[in-house]
């Protein structure tokens, strides 16, 4: 189920503050720097850092 996008608008990376891009099942971390790719479980964002995969 993709995300609404009112809400992908205001969340943002917790980790550098970047916006959030949409992409499968993950939100990724659109900064250069950072790139980290969040899950979305059941719907929900799960916006911590030590549940986030490292970019390859």
């Amino acid at each position: 189920m993709p995300l609404e996008a009112g809400l992908l608008e205001i969340l943002a990376c917790p980790a550098c503050h970047a916006p959030l891009k949409d992409q499968d099942s993950e939100l990724i971390c659109t900064g250069q720097d950072c790139g980290l790719a969040y899950p979305v479980r059941d719907g929900i964002p799960v916006l911590l850092v030590d549940e986030a995969r490292r970019p390859a």
